[in-house]
């Protein structure tokens, strides 16, 4: 057996369940959870019909590279939203099964097993695929501790020189999780000044960008280089998805975009990997990436949600409203374990440590005493949790 899968973790939901083993729960309540981030808004009909529509291509093997369509598709939706010259949809735009399938497999491609024991760099608190992505391509995941107090921004000094010369690879993403913080266009300027300078490949998670608060668009990695003059976007790949923005999660749809390099080794590797996209799931995805009216009115839902949800919170825990994605990321008044163990056992509503979500690095966890909540539910169902949050912390 391949002997990094002994250096993968439990996932968090795992020491979630392990923690909530032994605990009953208080009876009087239904059980609401905000721990996973699972988008639970309705799929849109339109999406549905075109994906029922579709099923005709199921008698033909899809490509890898996909349809000359969706690949258009996806470079114009690129142009509209980061306001970019629309990317070369042949070389520079390529489907994929979901950003989790390509995040994990994009270091597998990346990194140079051979050469001065490589480094992949991670936020911290994180998603998890990064950190299993680094192991599994034979790499060493470091992380950088991502802070309140530096409103969360990466902090390129806590890592010595030494272990920037061995990077391959860093994994951002923005906005972020689980802060939901957006890196501005100096944060932007200064890791592509430090890809230059150690040479290594940026890969920006985005799959939170289409749900935000206000009129300010989160920047994007490729509308951040366009606008520093890299439009060539050198060792620069955005993934991103339709799971969020467009609340289908089961249907497995996302993209790569950048440079035109990099996306043909990737298509190479994911040629050999099998990792074609569904000739209904193309169908279904041309359709949700040319509609915007379902993602306003999705925006709309979150924007409700929030604002209920930290009117009723911001008395009890200190609660910061995100620049984008559906989490709150809240410090809590004990340990954040002992904080979601006794939400759970006496109002029977589930959040996710902060713990979990991240590692010791430079002598800390940065997520201990944090809790995240995923703001996915009905609106309904999300202010009742937090209501009984917001009773809890009056007693803790």
């Amino acid at each position: 057996m391949n002997p990094d899968l002994e250096k993968l973790q439990p996932y968090p939901f795992q020491k979630l369940a392990a923690l909530f083993r032994a605990v009953t729960t208080n009876p009087a309540y239904r059980p609401i959870s905000l721990s996973i981030g699972e988008p639970k808004h309705a799929t849109p009909q339109f999406i549905e019909d075109a994906l029922a529509a579709g099923l005709g291509g199921l008698a033909n093997y899809p490509t890898t590279a996909g349809s000359d369509a969706l690949r258009g598709t996806i470079a114009q939706w690129l142009a509209r939203r980061y306001e970019i010259p629309a990317p070369d949809a042949q070389t520079q735009v390529l489907p994929v099964n979901g950003s989790r399938e390509a995040l994990f497999a994009f270091a597998q491609t990346v990194i140079e097993r051979t050469k001065n024991a490589p480094v992949v760099v991670c936020p911290n608190p994180f998603y998890q695929i990064y950190e299993g992505a680094a192991f599994l391509a034979g790499a060493t995941p470091y992380f950088l501790n991502t802070l309140p107090e530096d409103y969360f921004a990466l902090n390129f000094g806590q890592l010595p020189a030494a272990v920037w010369q061995r990077a391959q690879l860093v994994y951002v993403c923005s906005p972020g999780n689980p802060s939901g913080s957006v890196m501005s266009l100096d944060q932007w300027e200064n890791l592509f000044a430090m890809s230059d300078r150690y040479g290594f490949v940026i890969a920006s998670d985005e799959c939170y960008s289409e749900i935000y608060f206000n009129d300010d668009k989160p920047l994007g990695a490729l509308q951040a280089a366009h606008l520093l003059g890299r439009s060539d976007y050198k060792n620069l790949v955005m993934f991103s998805s339709l799971s969020k923005r467009s609340n289908v999660p089961g249907m497995r749809s996302g993209f790569v975009a950048g440079d035109a390099k990099i996306i043909a080794k990737f298509a190479l590797y994911r040629t050999y990997h099998g990792s074609a996209m569904n000739p209904a799931v193309q169908a279904a995805s041309i359709a949700a990436w040319n509609d915007e009216d379902h993602v306003i009115e999705n925006r709309r839902l979150y924007g409700e949600k929030f604002a209920r949800v930290v009117a009723i919170l911001k008395p009890v825990l200190p609660v910061v409203m995100p620049d984008a994605g559906f989490y709150l990321w809240i410090r809590t008044p004990i340990a954040d374990t002992a904080f979601a163990q006794a939400l759970y056992r006496d109002y029977n509503v589930t959040v996710l440590p902060g713990s979990y979500l991240a590692r010791s690095a430079q002598g800390v966890n940065p997520g201990e005493n944090f809790v995240r909540m995923a703001l996915v539910a009905n609106t309904a169902e999300t202010v009742e949790a937090a209501q009984r949050i917001a009773e809890f912390s009056h007693k803790v």
